[in-house]
């Protein structure tokens, strides 16, 4: 046999050998962060007044406690009214509870448990929500802060994000607390009153309960959902955040010389800007399939087509597959790096006036893996002898760490996430921010879910037009608290 035809051998066998690691190692893939509901031994349901939950977060929702980038533009009343109307409405959760209001608004209740040697849990939800974006009233179906009940769903700004967890929260406290529930391990809830302007209030109380020793067992908070269309596996899929990305802001100043536009400078600030502008975002962070959002698409193999399997089972082989076919998406490529988005600009206040000095704001999402250090290296080597000016708005928040799952924790809220959603469990990457980041101290784990159902087109209401939550959820997440509240806390 000549050279060529050993060659060819070769090859076949090479090929072969790669079919047969790919097929065996496809056979037996096992997926990250497995559920056993059975094993979870979960709190039975008990029955839900539905339409109290409704009523109560539909008046929630009438409290305007709107957090604007200019603090003086709030209501600071807005929040006394909320917090006055929550002692009232909840009198069995507040006669079992303490209630402590720190840094002007945010509360932090906490239910003894029988047992103080125990890791507490905390349970986490916002008061704040987002303004309405001017103009875009006449466009809601309902007035945003009316808090109507129509169409099976109640409608407003924060029915979901992030009052519906808040009010449910209370619904399920003060239910097990009516019904006669003690809790063997401490229950606390902790609301920050200015999670949407990454303010000061859950930080208050990260550093409370640390001056105090806490070491929770888990925290729960606001993140991911229940998608009823995951575009993966065109089926539900329940995904809880074990890991958050760090958010920061770069501020580039080009200084100039101010002067009349009709004699400019062979180089303006506004262009020494837009070309700093354009040497960062030309060179992106590089994505990888690794992590929390890899780790959500491996989760999810095992009940998407045969191809997606083979691809999760030897990412050896497909992870530039996969890294190509996630990444189409912005959504989904903000899974597998750190994003870069300039937002703002600002030059001169007259179109014939040279701005004396250029400014641009780039957003950063910071994956874990990387960190505000290198995201400024970057920027700084991007721009080389450019003459601007690099610098962080605030203190950047850096990437959370990866919460277990395999600890108890992550037993008990999978095992009733799958059991409350009937759909496959998966660990997933919350590419926004919540207040939990702050309470990383002070526990074991933090996890980002709310037990909701939403389509991949409902999540768009978010923070936009025609936020509203259905009956339906509203009732799925006072029977998911009142259950997890029970479980964890009852043994």
């Amino acid at each position: 046999m000549g050279i060529a035809g050993k060659a060819g051998l070769t090859a076949v066998g090479l090929v072969l050998a790669v079919a047969g690691v790919v097929a065996v190692r496809t056979a037996t893939f096992q997926p990250p962060a497995a559920v056993d509901v059975a094993g979870a031994r979960l709190a039975a349901a008990r029955p839900v007044d539905t339409a109290k939950a409704v009523a109560d977060l539909a008046q929630a929702v009438r409290f305007q406690t709107v957090s604007h980038q200019d603090k003086a533009d709030d209501q600071p009343a807005e929040w006394d009214k909320l917090h006055a109307w929550l002692q009232t409405t909840y009198p069995a959760a507040h006669r079992v509870m303490t209630r402590e209001v720190i840094a002007e608004h945010t509360l932090v209740y906490t239910w003894p448990g029988s047992n103080p040697a125990l890791a507490p849990i905390v349970l986490m939800a916002h008061q704040d929500v987002v303004p309405v974006t001017p103009g875009s009233e006449g466009a809601w179906t309902h007035p945003p802060f009316d808090g109507v009940v129509a169409d099976g769903s109640v409608w407003g700004r924060g029915s979901i994000d992030d009052k519906g967890s808040l009010i449910t929260l209370f619904e399920a406290v003060d239910g097990l607390a009516a019904g006669g529930f003690k809790p063997v391990r401490t229950v606390i809830l902790v609301s920050g009153h200015d999670e949407e302007v990454r303010g000061v209030g859950a930080r208050a109380a990260a550093s409370l309960l640390q001056s105090r020793g806490v070491k929770a067992q888990f925290v729960l908070d606001e993140g991911m959902v229940v998608v009823a269309d995951n575009p993966v596996t065109g089926k539900p899929s329940a995904i809880i955040g074990t890991a958050e990305k760090g958010y920061a802001t770069l501020k580039i100043v080009a200084p100039a010389v101010g002067g009349h536009s009709s004699a400019p400078p062979p180089e303006t600030g506004v262009a020494t800007l837009a070309r700093a502008v354009l040497a960062i975002t030309d060179k992106p962070f590089p994505m990888k399939f690794s992590g929390p959002g890899a780790d959500m698409l491996k989760a999810l193999a095992p009940h998407a087509s045969p191809v997606v399997k083979m691809a999760a089972a030897n990412t050896w082989l497909f992870s530039p597959l996969l890294i190509k076919v996630t990444g189409k998406t912005p959504a989904g490529a903000a899974m597998l790096h750190t994003t870069i988005a300039p937002t703002m600009l600002k030059g001169s206040p007259k179109e014939n006036v040279l701005p004396q000095d250029a400014t641009a704001w780039i957003n950063y999402r910071i994956a874990p893996g990387d960190s505000s250090a290198k995201v400024m290296a970057q920027a700084q080597a991007a721009v080389g002898k450019l003459p601007v000016q690099l610098s962080w708005t605030k203190t950047p928040d850096e990437p959370s760490k990866v919460s277990s799952t395999t600890s108890e924790a992550w037993k008990t809220l999978a095992g009733l996430a799958a059991d409350e959603s009937r759909a496959p469990v998966v660990p997933g990457l919350v590419t926004a921010g919540t207040d939990s980041r702050y309470l990383a101290p002070v526990a074991a784990d933090v996890y980002r879910f709310q037990p909701l159902v939403l389509s991949v087109s409902d999540t768009k209401m978010i923070h936009g037009t025609n936020e509203h939550i259905t009956v339906a959820n509203v009732e799925r997440m006072v029977r998911f608290y009142q259950r997890l509240v029970e479980t964890a806390a009852g043994r």
